[in-house]
């Protein structure tokens, strides 16, 4: 599940903004037979989304792959429903908003390995992320957690990796953390979860951020907008992807407060604006200024906490 990061207009004119039109939207694709045999469960308002990211990183990894390069991605675009494919009602901003995403949780995920080798990787609301594919380093546990309609239809795409296990759970119940604490008691885990958040009301979100504390050595890494970014998303966003039924909720103006309301015991990593590592040699115009006040008034951020005192650099 995911949604777009948006700076400050929308339209499909072309204009800096967020418009992702009907193709990726799910009332499309529940139509369609991506393989013979084979019929897309019909998804809710929030699972639907997760097409979105998928077109990101494809389009990334076919003309900017100094942003993203996902060659995971690109072998499963003959797979997806064509009406998916057709790019003609987005802009280059909205595409590479997906994608920056993806890199943003790449840059994430190598440092904590780096400092933690022995780590674990855990994906909350994976949908049809392919991070594993482009960061296994050949030992690394992955642990990947949606919802069981959206992991059946995973798993058509994107089989069960050796050294990645699939939870078709609620990411918001502590299932997935108790057999990963089964398999490895001690091991430091990383939690992503991007674009998940934005849909549940904060005291849901913080309700896990806390019970992560119970699990040992957690770091946990997500996207976020502010307040004024959610206003956006609410007004725009949904609308025009025909999904105002799918609400948005959380937004963090500040990791330090959000880390005070998760309560002691819980470090803010880091809180940056979201587009700060992106490249944007060969954007458009409209791109560069969407990315640059998106970040200016960081309305799309990137938040790192750890929720545990036993934490070195």
């Amino acid at each position: 599940m995911a949604v777009v990061p948006l700076p400050f207009d929308g339209g499909n004119t072309g204009r800096a903004g967020l418009d992702l039109g009907d193709a990726v939207v799910g009332r499309i694709v529940v139509c369609n037979v991506y393989k013979e045999g084979y019929t897309m469960p019909e998804f809710n308002a929030v699972e639907n989304t997760l097409f979105i990211p998928m077109l990101g990183r494809i389009y990334a990894s076919e003309h900017f792959q100094n942003i993203l390069y996902d060659e995971k991605a690109q072998s499963l675009k003959d797979m997806l429903p064509k009406s998916l494919m057709e790019t003609g009602s987005q802009n280059q901003y909205t595409l590479l908003a997906s994608a920056s995403r993806s890199a943003n949780m790449d840059r994430y995920i190598r440092d904590f390995l780096r400092r933690k080798p022995d780590g674990i990787i855990a994906e909350l609301g994976c949908g049809l992320e392919t991070t594993f594919y482009r960061n296994d380093d050949g030992h690394t546990r992955w642990y990947a957690v949606d919802l069981p309609d959206v992991m059946e239809y995973r798993k058509t795409l994107l089989p069960e990796p050796e050294r990645q296990t699939y939870f078709a759970d609620d990411a918001f119940s502590d299932d997935w953390l108790r057999r990963i604490r089964i398999d490895a008691p001690d091991a430091p885990v990383l939690v992503t979860a991007g674009g998940l958040f934005h849909y549940f009301e904060e005291e849901k979100v913080l309700a896990l951020l806390r019970m992560l504390r119970s699990f040992g050595n957690m770091e946990v890494v997500f996207d976020s907008v502010n307040k004024s970014g959610m206003g956006m998303l609410r007004k725009k966003y949904m609308k025009q992807m025909g999904h105002a039924d799918a609400g948005m909720f959380f937004y963090v103006d500040s990791a330090s407060v959000l880390a005070g309301k998760i309560g002691s015991g819980v470090r803010v990593l880091a809180e940056e604006p979201y587009y700060r590592h992106i490249p944007r040699t060969g954007l458009k115009l409209s791109t560069k200024i969407s990315m640059s006040v998106s970040d200016r008034f960081c309305m799309v951020k990137m938040v790192h906490l750890c929720h545990s005192a036993k934490f070195h650099d």
